[in-house]
């Protein structure tokens, strides 16, 4: 904790409140979420099919509009959208807290998720722009430490408050966020746009989005990287179907460890692996080597485990090791994939650069997830884990190559007439 309060205090004061922000906004969002089906399916009584479908919307409208939220922190600002992702978050929990038609569950969800496609863009191009190019790898891994703080107690504290009602989690975290659009009105410095044309919005906004399709380095290195936010996916959806293999109905405590470690894994290892990948390694180094790291994790998850109690025991080390693997890969790959991001789009458009990024990773989660449900369902048990290795290694290879190739090295980005 020492180590994180100095890197903290190091850096100026608006990269102070953004990590605080982003602590807090994962706290609020994580403390209603894991318990959100639940509540709809058991606490009001929806269908399966209606559960997925509020959920599902969540999920599309915040995907969908990562590109819309970056293009106009861009446009208009980032302190402008974090505020309004704040404010929306704010209404879209509170309505949780007494929605009972499908109706207003399906506007609170849809609101939770644009509130994210506003301020995720706009909190990322605003550190990148207020720590600096010398200290942009430093500032995204002390972020991310915050990010997966917020990650750990959310759940610890969501649980705690359904000793009452679901609905005091909704009014707890709608408060969280209240507070946040409160303080960083006042507290956060206003910076104005960099980008704003003087065109109208549609033209330029059409221009804008021709930048980053002719980028074609950007669109590489999206392309190589998405397989990283697939094996990253895994920790919900992989590795609670082999709990499920091995305990049955039973799996929420090993469930809950697995998400504990991955969380812990990240908050001890960040400040550790980007100094030593720092002084060790370049950055396309570091991210292919995070990725070779998040491939391998799966390899402990292969057939092979004795049968009856000693192998559910040995089942569980391995899902813990995989677990702990995949959030290292992460934690060594994370800062320097941003500041990639930041140098590939020639410190221009960073917001509508991370905003498409993230709506590249949102539909590749998508196919992805499809993919690793089909493989399961084919019986072959090593099957699953052995492509998300081959995942992570090709996806490694790929880096390295782009690396070989000069198209990771800051350059002049095209801009179409």
């Amino acid at each position: 904790m020492k180590g994180l309060r100095a890197q903290w205090v190091s850096f100026d004061r608006p990269s102070q409140l953004l990590m605080v922000n982003q602590f807090a906004i994962n706290l609020g969002f994580y403390m209603l979420m894991p318990y959100l089906a639940d509540h709809l399916a058991h606490g009001l009584g929806l269908a399966a099919w209606t559960v997925g479908l509020v959920l599902g919307v969540r999920n599309l409208s915040q995907q969908g509009m990562f590109l819309i939220g970056g293009t106009l922190a861009d446009r208009y600002g980032c302190k402008p959208m974090i505020l309004i992702g704040c404010t929306l978050r704010t209404v879209a929990f509170g309505l949780l807290a007494v929605a009972d038609t499908l109706s207003a569950l399906i506007v609170a969800s849809a609101l939770t998720g644009l509130a994210g496609a506003l301020f995720n863009p706009a909190v990322r191009a605003y550190l990148a722009a207020d720590a600096g190019e010398e200290r942009r790898v430093e500032a995204f891994a002390a972020f991310n430490v915050f990010y997966q703080a917020g990650i750990l107690i959310g759940p610890l504290a969501g649980l705690a408050l359904l000793t009452w009602d679901f609905g005091v989690v909704c009014t707890v975290s709608a408060l969280i966020f209240g507070a946040l659009a409160v303080l960083q009105t006042r507290a956060l410095p206003t910076r104005p746009p960099a980008d704003r044309s003087a065109e109208p919005a549609w033209r330029a906004v059409a221009a804008d989005w021709r930048t980053i399709a002719a980028n074609r380095p950007f669109l590489l290195f999206t392309a190589a990287m998405t397989g990283s936010y697939v094996l990253g996916f895994q920790v919900y959806l992989a590795l609670p179907l082999r709990a499920r293999d091995l305990f049955g109905e039973q799996t929420g405590l090993v469930t809950g460890a697995v998400f504990a470690v991955s969380a812990l894994a990240a908050l001890s290892g960040q400040l550790k692996l980007t100094a030593w990948a720092k002084r060790s390694l370049s950055a396309p180094q570091a991210i292919a080597y995070g990725l070779v790291l998040m491939g391998t994790a799966f390899l402990p998850l292969l057939p092979g485990l004795p049968q009856g109690v000693l192998g559910a025991a040995a089942g569980v080390v391995a899902l813990l090791i995989c677990a702990a693997l995949l959030a290292w890969g992460g934690a060594l790959l994370y800062p320097f994939e941003m500041d990639t991001l930041v140098r590939l789009s020639g410190d221009r458009l960073i917001a509508t650069y991370y905003g498409a990024y993230s709506t590249a990773s949102g539909i590749a989660i998508s196919l992805g997830n499809l993919a690793v449900g089909a493989l399961f369902d084919t019986g072959v048990r090593w099957l699953p884990w052995a492509a998300l290795t081959a995942t992570g290694l090709a996806c490694s290879g790929l880096v390295a190559r782009l690396h070989r190739a000069g198209y990771l090295a800051q350059q002049p980005v095209p801009v179409p007439g």
